[in-house]
Order: structure tokens, then sequence, then C-alpha cells
């Protein structure tokens, strides 16, 4: 079936798996993280500092994650990050699960994990191509890496929020550490044909500098990059912010916040689905601006929605925006960039998707300590349509400029 073509590859199908279960367990974990904060605290502003932590090590280290991606056995440092990741979650169910864990720990553990993801992302992009052997199904295979991801995401929540409301957080951390155990072993099954690496090296410094030029030169990679880190900085913290709308606007509880965070990851799924459907990726160039406009609206109605049902459908049309953009975004940037540069490349789409977040956190938070949720959801929405309305605008300078490189490839 042409939807799941790239499951013809063991690989894949040993990696896709693993994943499956594992990302379960790391969704439980975020929509506990940040109930169990919000509780503690009763604070908006300690939700954005919490998720500023757990994300700024990305931004200050992808970079340099992503030359060591295109230097070292990917699979290898998949590994390595997965069991950290695991001994974190464990750590974290551990003083959870005995009343003894303070917020100061939880950002603590939540930096441990930011800088175990900035070297976890960049070789885990950039290792999918490793395990497709016909190009062609590149696309196919981050499609369902996304559809996975927003499969875990629509899952993920809604049994967090009822083992929140049945027993606490900490057998939710402590799940999530299990599921480590499951994409570990996939990854050790594996059977990759070694890549070749050029016998001499540059100094990190070196080669850092030569993906920066090389990304940022050519335009096109250019332009996605900075439209998915907009959208990153002003409209992915939404997701902090769910709490507040679950607590305050539909005073509700863990149960409201897991069918919120649910209705997203549904849209995302859809978006997903859609992505891996497609046969090719012309025309792909269009959909990364509408979708990054689809998602602003998405922010602005539902910012000031306080009609319950309506809300989860304006989330669930969040959430499609926003994974077309993302994935749509992975994909074209994958589809042009060289194989000796796509871990550093990879590294600055990370940056972008997972780097800025952190920034928006903080400013979600302080806004939303003055200004309100709601209206900060409104505010951010808003530049994501503005960026996505200025990417359309150069998109016919911007194709014509992939088709120069592709010949003279």
């Amino acid at each position: 079936m042409n939807l799941f073509r790239a499951l013809r590859y063991k690989n894949y199908r040993l990696f896709f798996g693993g994943q499956s279960v594992s990302l379960i367990g790391t969704w439980m974990q975020k929509i506990a993280m940040s109930w169990l904060v919000y509780r503690l605290t009763n604070s908006v502003f300690l939700l954005g500092i919490v998720g500023f932590t757990g994300q700024i090590p990305t931004f200050l280290f992808a970079p340099i994650a992503g030359v060591l991606a295109d230097r070292w056995n990917k699979r290898r440092i998949l590994i390595i990050t997965q069991i950290l990741a695991m001994a974190q979650a464990l750590c974290l169910a551990l003083l959870v699960m005995t009343n003894t864990v303070q917020v100061w720990q939880i950002v603590s553990l939540s930096i441990v994990l930011g800088i175990i993801n900035a070297f976890d992302i960049p070789a885990r992009q950039s290792f999918v191509v490793e395990m497709i052997e016909c190009r062609d199904d590149l696309g196919n295979a981050i499609a369902l890496n996304s559809s996975m991801v927003n499969g875990a995401r629509l899952l993920g929540p809604s049994i967090a929020g009822v083992l929140i409301a049945a027993v606490g957080e900490g057998l939710c951390f402590l799940i999530n550490g299990l599921s480590y155990i499951g994409v570990i072993w996939a990854l050790m099954a594996m059977e990759i044909c070694p890549i070749e690496k050029p016998a001499v090296r540059k100094n990190i410094l070196h080669d850092l500098k030569e993906g920066v030029i090389y990304a940022f030169g050519f335009a096109p990679i250019r332009s996605v990059i900075l439209l998915l880190g907009l959208v990153s900085l002003m409209g992915m913290p939404y997701h902090m912010l769910m709490p507040v709308f679950a607590k305050d606007v539909f005073h509700g509880g863990p149960h409201t916040l897991g069918f919120l965070m649910g209705a997203a990851g549904g849209g995302a799924l859809a978006g997903a689905v859609y992505l891996a459907s497609r046969k090719t990726v012309l025309g792909l160039g269009r959909k990364i601006p509408f979708a990054a406009g689809l998602f602003g609206l998405g922010l602005i109605a539902f910012s000031h929605c306080e009609i319950y049902p309506l809300s989860l459908a304006l989330m669930f049309v969040t959430g499609f925006g926003m994974m077309v953009e993302m994935a749509g975004s992975n994909t074209a940037l994958q589809t042009m960039v060289d194989d000796d540069k796509r871990g550093r490349v990879m590294a600055f789409y990370t940056m972008a998707f997972m780097g800025m977040a952190p920034f928006g956190s903080l400013i979600a938070g302080v806004l939303a300590g003055t200004i309100g949720a709601p209206n900060t959801l409104m505010f951010g929405g808003a530049f994501c349509v503005i960026g996505a309305l200025l990417f359309l605008r150069k998109l016919p300078a911007l194709k014509e400029q992939v088709l120069k490189n592709t010949v003279t490839k």
C-alpha cells in the first residue's frame, strides 16, 4: 500500500515499532510534567521556566551535535541517548513516587533531558535516510515518523490524563522510563550498512562554519528554516499554556488537559497521514506556508473560544497545520541537502523546531502573566500568519533557485 511503503524495509520497521512504544511514554511524561509543575506552583511563569530550561540546551548544543552526527555512527549515538533518557525518566519517577519532588529538581532534570535531546534529534532525523534504501520513499518515511509521533501524541495525553487523576503523575514517568527498552532493542537489532566517512577531518568549528554557510547561503533552505523558527517561537508554546485553559477557562482537570492535547494530536496525525499518502514532493513548497497560516489561524480562533467542543475542533485544526508545516519542512530539507551535510542541516532544523521553543515558552510565560493566556495565544497565532504570507510571497523565486540547483547537480 502506498501509504505504508517505507515499512517494507526491515530496519525502518524495527525503528517504527520501537519508537511507537517509546513515544507514547514520552507524551505521557510531557503531560504529567506540565500538570505536576502547575499543581505544585499554580504559576504560569514557572510553567514557562520549565519549558525554557527543558529546550534551551537544544538551541545551544544542536549545531555541535549536527557536526558529530555527520562524523560518527548515528545508530550508536541514538542508543546512548535513549539509555540516558530512560535514566532521566526513572529518576523523575522515583522522586515523584516517594513524594520528595521539588520544583528545582524538575527544572534540573528538564535541563538534563534537553541536553540529551540536543544530541538525539539531529542524529535521529539524519538517520532516517540510512534505513531507507530507495530515496523515493524518504518522504513517506518522514511522514510515517510524524504519524508515529502524533499517534503517540493522541494516545499519550489521554492515558496520562486518566492515570494522573487516578494515581498521580509518578506512574506516567515510570511507564515512560520502561518504554525506552523497546527502542533500544530495535536499534541494536538493526543491520545497517556502514557509510564511508572522509578520512581527513577538519576541526569541529570548521565543519560547523561549513554547515552554516551551506544552509543559510542557499535561500530555499534558509527560508524553510526561518519560517519554521518563527512558528516554533511564536506558536509552538501553545501546549505550555494548555493547563491554564484546561483549569481556568474550561474549569476542568487532567482529563480536560488530556482531551485538548489529544485533539491537537489527532489533527497532527491526520496531517501526517495526508503527507504520507502523497506520492511525490512536488507541490510541497506551497503546502508549507499554507499549513503555517492554518496553524496560526487555529490558534487565534482557539484563544478566545469558551465552547469546549468547538475548542477541541480548533485544536484538531491547529494540530493538522502544525504537523504539515513541520513534517513538510523536514521532507523539503532532506530532499534538497547533500548527504555529507545532512546532519548539520538537520541540526539547524532542530534548532528552528525545538531550539526556538524555549524562548517562545519564556515569552509566553511572561506575556500570559501580564496580558493573559488567551491574548498571548492570539498574539502568537498572528505572527505565524504573517510569516506564512511572507514565505508565500517569495515562493516563486525559491522554486526557481531549487530548480537551478538540481540542474547544476
